[in-house]
């Protein structure tokens, strides 16, 4: 992994947390994982931002990653709702005035999107990748779908961890992306790394069934004042596209990128085409300004 990409833990709000980070140039970049994932999952973006001087914040989301687990009492969203607030007023502290540029894969897209619907917070855009909540929610029924895992589960016996991580990584090649050969075993190896034992694997599900009814209706999208970036992979089957077009309804603001040859997540199959997006969208935030 890149050397310019700093770990540590980190406290929004009430939630602690661990963040990796990009110094560099640029309005403060914020970066929310997808749903049983990590801030790991931006590290090849990451690196090739770092690149190109640009300054990034990755973070694990309350209940995945390394973050403290989520409020059982409570849904989840209003819960990522306000860890979302916090990080973006954080960032703002680090470059005051020059607005938030905040970014979420799946998940962290629907949270994206749904922080740009406070104007109280110091946004200067967001974009939102591939964001759940658009359309019917696929990626839970395709995973629990697996038979592999399905296995593991019902098992009568202890599985070992090993085959708990091989069968998550498996499942994770298979579905995110288009091209599963092609992704590095270490991106792998950082998605399994928080899903290391078949109690993990309960408590990550049993997150997905508690989200499910939340993510049926999650925005007023109409409120939504800030510029908007909607980027999806043309080739993902997790969350299909054509809930892009609802955002580009509702939102004057809105535009549209999709990336060819790519599945659920461009920041690992496609980093720097959505380097070169996120490289860009401030210029174009300015030239609206």
């Amino acid at each position: 992994m890149d050397g310019r990409i700093v770990e540590r833990e980190l406290e929004l709000g009430t939630v602690r947390t661990r963040a990796l980070e990009a110094e560099g140039e640029g309005p403060p970049m914020v970066l929310l994982h997808g749903y049983a994932d990590s801030a790991d999952t931006w590290r090849s973006l990451m690196a090739e931002l770092a690149r190109r001087g640009r300054a990034a914040l990755a973070l694990d989301m309350p209940g995945f990653g390394q973050a403290a687990r989520l409020d059982r009492e409570e849904e989840i969203l209003p819960q990522l709702d306000r860890f979302a607030a916090a990080a973006a007023r954080h960032a703002d502290e680090l470059a005051p005035g020059s607005g938030v540029v905040l970014a979420g894969n799946s998940l962290g897209g629907t949270v994206a999107l749904r922080a740009a619907q406070n104007a109280k917070l110091p946004l200067a855009g967001v974009v939102p990748i591939a964001p759940a909540g658009l359309e019917m929610a696929r990626w839970l029924s395709i995973i629990e779908g697996e038979g592999l895992l399905r296995a593991v589960l019902r098992s009568p016996v202890p599985v070992p961890d090993a085959i708990v991580r091989a069968v998550v990584g498996r499942i994770y090649r298979a579905f995110a992306f288009l091209c599963p050969g092609d992704v590095p075993a270490e991106v792998v190896d950082a998605f399994t790394g928080h899903v290391r034992s078949r109690r993990d694997a309960i408590r990550i599900l049993a997150t997905g069934h508690r989200l499910l009814p939340e993510l049926a209706d999650p925005f007023d999208l109409r409120r939504i004042e800030c510029p908007v970036l909607v980027v999806w992979g043309d080739s993902d089957i997790m969350v299909l596209s054509g809930g892009a077009q609802r955002v580009l309804v509702e939102v004057p603001t809105a535009s549209l990128e999709m990336i060819e040859l790519c599945g659920h997540c461009p920041q690992i199959e496609a980093a720097e085409r959505l380097a070169d997006l996120l490289e860009a969208f401030p210029a174009q935030l300015a030239k609206a300004a």
